[in-house]
């Protein structure tokens, strides 16, 4: 990892950047999911039991319990705490001082502390993996920026933490690939997977209905290529061959864009692509890669082989990862030996033991959920590395992974048509913007939002209603006519075919949905009608009076009036009008062409790249400049073998 400086920029770049993605989508969805009137307001989960204030702070981290003293509501400061999130990420994205320790480490904060009152809406593995690469970004980034004529020096432990994000990718990927098979799911096994997944994904993009109509060999293929570049791949991310670690990035790579074009998985895969940068060094950035292909032959597997081979090979990415760490460990030890001055080997060798510890005791931690993906494995594991995990388990440091564990919409993609009236003979559909429901409607392109409303109406389709309890409180919301929770629904409320009055009964249906067919003008979706899946209930009903106590959803205790002269909740509130008039997808890309038209005008104004440039200059010019003895001698050992000297990093709903 010696040669790691720009893909650190760009990895620390990259976090900067779905933190502001994450940040904005989740503030346009507040009033909707968490205010007074909203599906889940926050204000039930954060209620004092009598605890002293720092007790209450680390059993459940959030900084939501300081909003009351700035006379804010526990949705308001979550709409305050991500505007400073979108803001901090933004900075951060733009400007390299920024890039700072403390500025992560408040990310991370505010990141983790909406995560404590999000409840089911923010129970996604996104989510967990965001605040995991988040805290990694606050022991990557530097604590000082050098100036540029001295961004070819190093300190000997700045590559050490970054080798976390290396494991961290071979965790998620290497799981992602595992749970497929281990959970028996007979589409994964039988190489069918892909024939349904295009059309029962959460929400598919127009071209996901090309892809479905592809010839069922080339799906065939597709799974095939997605095993190895999930479970063959990943160990190639530890390869002392640079060749081979580069074949494993363009194959993440090519993975994530694939999935990119055919789903709107939010910043799920951004954040990886933004994970796949440990894997390059400084001289593939600052020159011409060259690209080689590898074929190789599927092998066929019984389950009870597969599971054989997954306890053969488990413990043993262990302690690759063991030994990929010790020898990172070795050769930060050793740069650190060559630093000249005691007083400068006397600080970096104080900032190597903190940043080597906390490395350390990371990878420790995230044995544990990695271990999940062979039982067997986990109950070997050394008892200290339970305990450690278990003393940090909510703080997320570390979290076990493994998405499309099986498909679902086997016979059809499961759908919940929800259906307004006011007569209970008449019924009107009420379409959501994203998910599927209008058969004409062609699917949305949403990357990098998440409606996190329209996921959670996937998941419920799969079960009864019982299953999703926030539904109830969902129809009770539209029942009573709440302009938040309309919004999530239409962001436009005249769209809303109830906007001038609620109606006076709600109830939804099951139905199943299929791509159209090719030649099928003007329609995108077949659908069938199922059964009932929530029943006709109005304001009253005993039936929705019920539900609502069952799942503890009634308004017990209805929200204190704050003082409308209150400046900031008056701030928040005339930032909340100005920005209510845009879709949340195109807020979140107004923001991303803000940022290349800034990045734009700093590259005119620059005479070079930023940052890259800096550094590849240096490093073709120190050789030849060697008479300038203490610059040259030092970068001269990461320089010297910009072919395999890189270390190792690695790789829910």
């Amino acid at each position: 990892m010696a040669g790691s400086r720009l893909p650190r920029q760009l990895f620390l770049q990259g976090v900067a950047a779905v933190f502001m993605f994450a940040f904005a989508s989740l503030y346009t969805q507040i009033p909707g999911l968490y205010g007074p009137d909203g599906i889940l307001p926050a204000r039930r989960t954060l209620r004092p039991q009598g605890k002293g204030r720092w007790q209450q702070l680390w059993e459940t981290p959030t900084l939501l319990w300081e909003a009351p003293r700035l006379g804010l509501d526990t949705a308001q400061g979550l709409e305050l705490l991500t505007l400073t999130g979108t803001v901090l990420a933004l900075g951060a994205l733009l400007l390299r001082p920024l890039r700072h320790p403390l500025v992560y480490l408040l990310l991370w904060a505010a990141y983790l502390s909406a995560c404590q009152v999000g409840q089911v809406f923010l129970y996604f593995q996104w989510d967990s993996l965001l605040l995991e690469t988040g805290f990694l970004a606050v022991l990557v980034a530097p604590l000082t920026q050098p100036p540029r004529h001295k961004q070819g020096r190093a300190s000997p432990h700045e590559g050490l933490p970054f080798w976390l994000v290396r494991w961290l990718l071979f965790r998620l990927m290497f799981a992602s690939g595992v749970v497929k098979l281990t959970s028996r799911c007979p589409t994964w096994w039988g190489l069918t997977a892909l024939t349904y997944h295009y059309e029962t994904q959460c929400l598919p993009t127009p071209a996901a209905w090309f892809a479905h109509h592809l010839p069922v060999w080339l799906h065939k293929l597709s799974v095939v290529a997605t095993f190895l570049i999930e479970i063959a791949v990943p160990p190639l991310f530890f390869a002392p061959i640079r060749r081979l670690r580069l074949v494993a990035f363009y194959a993440q790579v090519l993975l994530q864009v694939l999935i990119i074009i055919t789903g709107n998985y939010n910043f799920f895969n951004l954040l990886t692509l933004v994970l796949t940068t440990a894997l390059l060094d400084d001289h593939h950035l600052s020159a011409e890669p060259g690209c080689s292909r590898h074929k190789r032959t599927p092998t066929s597997f019984t389950f009870h082989q597969f599971s054989q081979w997954l306890k053969t090979v488990t413990l043993p990415t262990m302690w690759l990862g063991v030994v990929s760490l010790a020898w990172e460990l070795l050769m930060t030890f050793w740069r650190w030996t060559q630093v000249q001055g005691w007083l400068r080997k006397l600080c970096a060798g104080v900032q190597l033991s903190v940043v080597g510890a906390a490395t350390v005791a990371l990878f420790l931690i995230s044995l544990v959920p990695y271990s999940y993906v062979e039982p067997g494995t986990h109950g070997h594991l050394w008892n200290g590395a339970h305990h450690l995990f278990g003393a940090v388990e909510h703080l997320q440091l570390a979290n076990s992974y493994g998405l499309f564990r099986r498909m679902t919409g086997l016979g059809g993609r499961p759908e919940v048509v929800l259906e307004g009236s006011f007569d209970r003979h008449h019924w009107t559909e009420i379409e959501f913007m994203y998910k599927p429901g209008n058969v004409s409607r062609q699917p949305p392109i949403l990357v990098p939002h998440q409606p996190r409303l329209d996921w959670q109406m996937w998941f419920a389709a799969l079960g009864p209603h019982t299953h999703s309890p926030w539904f109830t409180s969902l129809v009770l919301r539209l029942l009573q006519g709440k302009e938040p929770v309309i919004r999530l629904i239409q962001s436009h409320v005249t769209s809303y075919p109830f906007h001038k009055q609620p109606p006076t009964y709600i109830r939804a249906q099951r139905y199943k949905y299929w791509f159209s067919r090719p030649g099928e003008q003007g329609r995108w979706w077949r659908r069938q009608w199922v059964e009932e899946f929530f029943p006709s209930v109005s304001l009253g009903d005993p039936t929705l009076e019920m539900l609502l106590k069952q799942f503890g959803l009634q308004d017990k205790n209805p929200p204190r009036a704050h003082s409308p002269s209150r400046v900031l909740a008056r701030a928040l509130h005339w930032v909340r009008t100005q920005l209510s008039p845009l879709e949340p997808p195109t807020l979140l890309w107004s923001l991303l062409a803000a940022v290349g038209a800034i990045k734009m005008v700093q590259a005119l104004l620059a005479p070079g790249p930023f940052q890259s440039s800096p550094l590849a200059r240096g490093e073709k010019q120190k050789p030849a400049s060697k008479k300038d003895s203490r610059a040259a001698s030092e970068p001269a050992a990461p320089s010297s073998n910009p072919g395999n000297g890189s270390r190792p990093p690695r790789r829910k709903k």
